[in-house]
């Protein structure tokens, strides 16, 4: 029967081939589907090809060939790495059960490549069992191999691994790592995973030069929804300026009324990146919060004012126009010209004969000629 068997092969080769013509290619998959295991030795060989776009359309099928299974663990474990690490790709798609004894086997394999898709198959298959296997892995020496243990650990929600999972998002020396670990334990979106993430807001690794690294582990903060509003609130009387910041700034995105009071009071934070959060923070409450940053522009200091009016600029409503240009009579400059700014950025059409009053002036060419550039943004 080895001339049949042959025959076969070829004619899956064939069909593989047609794989790469979008115009042949839904037929042809559903063909070596049909044909179940005789297409597994061809396709799995087809891994091999440098043309990365195709590497999906190989695995998706494979993945629906339930016979090839048996193939497919052998190949895991004798192939080359790089077949391997795709085979273990397969795995993550079936989430074929049989397989986990042989990814199991391969979380202890020499090749990077291979142990960190075992362990994303493993995460995706979902067997809570392999758990304690996958612990090891978050000490590993490659950065790709730390990283999917977290995902693959996370991705079981179980709050009784968060504290391994946490020693990566405080310990790691690499700060992708530390943000793999953020994603993971936000994405559980389990609260017992908050106080964790909120010791990494504190841990000056996360954000000390590096403000754009921070805004995975605030996204993550964000994602535990209304049941971090307290500890955000708490974190607004923090030590750390960064850490009052990034707290007004994630009360601003999550809305919730019980922060209003809180982010008014830090509108007067003597650190101006902070007052000026809180009011960017407020402006995202709407209409509710414009009588907090109204009170806020009777303050005696400068910068509280021209924040207050950066936070109202940012509320559509026909109050705001008002109080904007009652500010244009502020006592100092610096808030004259950004309530002069906020009106242009405001749009409000009642903005308008001020600003052209302002711009014809020839007493200040400077407040003049900043109004005919907000002008600009009116026609």
């Amino acid at each position: 029967m080895d001339w049949l068997t042959g025959s076969k092969h070829g004619q899956a080769k064939k069909l593989i081939v047609q794989l790469a013509d979008s115009a042949k290619r839904d037929v042809a998959a559903r063909e070596l589907i049909k044909m179940g295991a005789d297409a597994a030795p061809p396709l799995i060989d087809a891994l091999q090809t440098q043309d990365l776009s195709l590497i999906p359309i190989y695995q998706q099928i494979l993945s629906r060939i339930p016979s090839a299974s048996p193939q497919l663990i052998h190949t895991l474990a004798t192939a080359h790495p790089l077949v391997r690490g795709r085979v273990a790709e397969v795995f993550s798609i079936s989430k074929d059960k049989a397989a986990v004894p042989a990814l199991l086997d391969a979380l202890k394999g020499e090749f990077f490549t291979v142990r960190s898709r075992a362990a994303f198959a493993l995460g995706t298959i979902g067997d809570a069992r392999v758990i304690p296997s996958l612990f090891p892995l978050l000490k590993d020496r490659d950065d790709e191999v730390r990283i999917a243990a977290c995902v693959a650990i996370g991705s079981f929600r179980d709050p009784s691994t968060f504290d391994e999972i946490t020693s990566v998002l405080l310990d790691d020396p690499k700060i992708e790592v530390r943000q793999a670990a953020a994603k993971t334990l936000g994405e559980t979106k389990h609260p017992a995973a908050i106080p964790f993430l909120m010791e990494a807001l504190r841990d000056s690794f996360w954000w000390y030069e590096k403000e754009q690294s921070a805004q995975v582990l605030l996204n993550a903060i964000e994602k535990m929804g209304s049941a971090v509003v307290e500890p955000l609130i708490e974190a607004l009387g923090d030590r750390e300026v960064t850490v009052r910041k990034y707290a007004a700034m994630v009360l601003g995105n999550l809305k919730d009324a019980r922060a209003m009071d809180e982010l008014g009071m830090a509108v007067y934070d003597l650190h101006h990146e902070v007052s000026q959060a809180a009011a960017e923070a407020l402006a995202k409450f709407g209409a509710p919060a414009i009588g907090v940053l109204s009170e806020a522009l009777r303050h005696p200091e400068a910068a509280v004012r021209e924040h207050a009016v950066i936070g109202l600029s940012q509320i559509p409503d026909a109050r705001v126009a008002p109080l904007l240009i009652e500010m244009l009579r502020d006592p100092d400059r610096i808030v004259q010209k950004q309530a002069l700014q906020s009106l242009g950025r405001l749009q409000d059409s009642s903005a308008v004969p001020v600003l052209q009053e302002i711009a014809s002036s020839r007493v200040d060419r400077e407040m003049s000629a900043l109004a005919k550039q907000m002008l600009e943004l009116y026609f």
